[in-house]
């Protein structure tokens, strides 16, 4: 049965740095898992991307030699036990408010007696190159439980959270979290204050021995984040890196469009 490479990196305090998948493309997951990325995280949450794709993406990336995570809608059991089933070889579960929540999430990841995963599937034991019951005895080692950080409540109590026994790792939302730091009037955080509070999910997570992540949006910010002890950390997306090279090209011969291009 193959191992979950990402998993023990982030134990031994190693920075791994991947991407998201925001297309629902199999063909591009299957050509990305083959870049040398450690990690691509399939995004059900945001996106179109329905079960049956998601599926398919999961076998892609494993066969391409890559571990693949699912970030599911919700910190919901169902949907944990559904990407796991179909493959992912762990969970990105989205907005984390106490550590009851994050509890469950763990407890969702696990097979008893750790926790309360049921037993079913296939596409599980077929990614990881396994039998079905070797699948069962060691998946409990092997799958990542990663719970999101993105609302500044959850930053008020992070030691409280990041606490429980079996979290993988803590990523950030830096968009949604900032959002939950506007003023009354609709204000955004400034900058500074911002990065004082990632800087204080960073001591948090330090603090409880618990690898810390962070969604990024170049390779310098990504290089300088992993300096700070940063360790699961994201960079754009599929669609970002095809939308700015295309842009780079237009603006480099001249053909850029007046209309702009969306920022993804």
């Amino acid at each position: 049965m193959k191992t979950n490479p990402v998993k023990a990196a982030l134990a031994a305090g190693k920075p791994q740095i991947g991407t998201w998948l925001s297309l629902g493309s199999v063909a591009a997951a299957r050509f990305l898992a083959r870049s040398g990325l450690p990690w691509l995280t399939v995004d059900v949450e945001h996106t179109h991307t329905d079960i049956n794709t998601a599926a398919m993406m999961f076998g892609a990336i494993s066969d391409g030699g890559c571990v693949p995570l699912a970030r599911i809608p919700a910190a919901d059991h169902t949907w944990i036990k559904r990407v796991l089933d179909c493959g992912a070889y762990g969970v990105v579960a989205p907005m984390v408010m106490d550590a009851a929540e994050a509890e469950r999430v763990v407890k969702a990841c696990k097979y008893p007696p750790q926790g309360n995963r049921s037993v079913g599937g296939g596409f599980h034991a077929l990614n990881f190159a396994a039998q079905a019951d070797e699948y069962y005895a060691r998946a409990n080692d092997e799958v990542l439980a990663i719970i999101q950080t993105e609302h500044i409540a959850a930053v008020e109590i992070a030691d409280e959270i990041y606490s429980v026994p079996g979290i993988d790792a803590v990523f950030v939302g830096p968009n949604d979290l900032a959002a939950s730091m506007k003023t009354p009037d609709g204000q955004w955080p400034s900058k500074e204050r911002q990065e004082e509070v990632l800087q204080e999910i960073l001591a948090a997570c330090k603090r409880n021995k618990v690898p810390a992540g962070l969604h990024v949006f170049s390779i310098e910010d990504a290089l300088k984040r992993a300096e700070e002890g940063w360790q699961f950390i994201a960079v754009n997306s599929e669609l970002r890196f095809m939308l700015e090279g295309a842009k780079q090209l237009a603006q480099r011969t001249g053909a850029a469009s007046s209309q702009g291009m969306a920022k993804y």
